[in-house]
């Protein structure tokens, strides 16, 4: 898939892709509020499959879901055979809590990308850093203290680094990180779920008040917000977390020799990339869907990195 192929008679790919995402975030918007994860999992992942199916490409999904799921594994042939070949990173149901206690931030999320552009880290978790892509190249480092990547990032943006906000999963592993950001007077943002939301919201910060992201989360999404990042502008790095032989298996299944490796934005998501996303509750940047009696609104929002373009699309489907 090279970058003219996306800019010119394949740029409809752009669109299928949104009607993937949309479809998906409708699915499990049936299941907001009703507190069963598995269900709305199922419903956004045979939505998907079945928009999926249908497009013009061969495709094979690198990050998807989970071994035994009833679709969309990694390893999956999706497509109808005609069109580019390309790499698939998906996620139908990011915060499937959120969604099924109707909490904001639950979303769907796919990338389509050149094939082997696409880091493989299906199982695994990584720690990430990540802020706007208007500063300086290098400007926080994951090695740094929160302390120190708070303080840089504040003199970068000219002001006290208690007019940051960070971002960060809320978990008892990250009682050090929220320790060192509350030492500098720095605001948190604590989540429940939804790191993907949480790293993008770092590029549209204007929007978002978020300023940066920090912690540890799922490889997958990481990956998943890279492309997003490498589409929109911002500056990320990631670092897997092998806590125990089943990790370190893992990561030696999907050819990771170098587990201690420090990722760059690019390493984690390079080449063309077109990435999708649509609220299923309404989150920091995407509205969840609205339904009436006879029709659905969305909104999503697709960007393609070769293009530049960022597009939001909100939709009103006919049911």
């Amino acid at each position: 898939m090279t970058a003219e192929e996306l800019a010119g008679p394949d740029r409809r790919i752009i669109f299928d892709l949104v009607r993937v995402s949309e479809h998906g975030a409708m699915a499990a918007a049936r299941h907001r509020g009703r507190g069963n994860e598995e269900n709305a999992d199922t419903a956004a992942v045979l939505a998907m499959k079945n928009e999926l199916e249908q497009l013009d490409l061969s495709g094979t999904i690198v990050i998807g879901e989970p071994e035994g799921a009833p679709a969309l594994c990694a390893g999956t042939e999706i497509g109808n055979g005609n069109g580019p070949q390309v790499d698939i990173a998906l996620d139908p149901l990011e915060g499937p809590t959120l969604c099924v206690k109707d909490l904001p931030n639950a979303l769907v999320a796919i990338v389509i990308a050149d094939q082997g552009e696409l880091l493989r880290t299906h199982g695994l978790n990584m720690e990430k850093i990540a802020i706007g892509g208007q500063y300086e190249p290098g400007l926080v480092d994951i090695d740094a203290s929160p302390q120190d990547n708070i303080r840089a990032l504040a003199d970068a943006k000219g002001v006290k680094p208690s007019d940051i906000t960070v971002c960060t999963l809320d978990r008892s592993r990250h009682a050090r990180l929220i320790e060192g950001v509350r030492e500098t007077g720095a605001a948190l943002r604590l989540i429940s779920d939804g790191d993907i939301a949480g790293v993008v919201a770092t590029a549209v910060s204007h929007d978002t008040g978020i300023d940066m992201y920090m912690g540890v989360g799922g490889a997958p999404e990481g990956v998943i917000a890279a492309a997003a990042l490498r589409c929109m502008g911002g500056q990320m790095q990631g670092r897997l977390v092998i806590n125990n032989r089943g990790d370190s298996s893992r990561a030696a299944s999907l050819g990771i020799e170098d587990t201690g490796r420090i990722y760059a934005l690019e390493d984690m998501a390079g080449g063309n990339l077109i990435f999708a996303a649509s609220g299923i509750t309404d989150g920091m940047m995407l509205k969840g869907v609205r339904f009436a009696s006879s029709f659905a609104i969305t909104e999503t929002v697709v960007m393609s990195s070769a293009t530049g373009t960022q597009r939001r699309i909100r939709t009103r489907h006919k049911l």
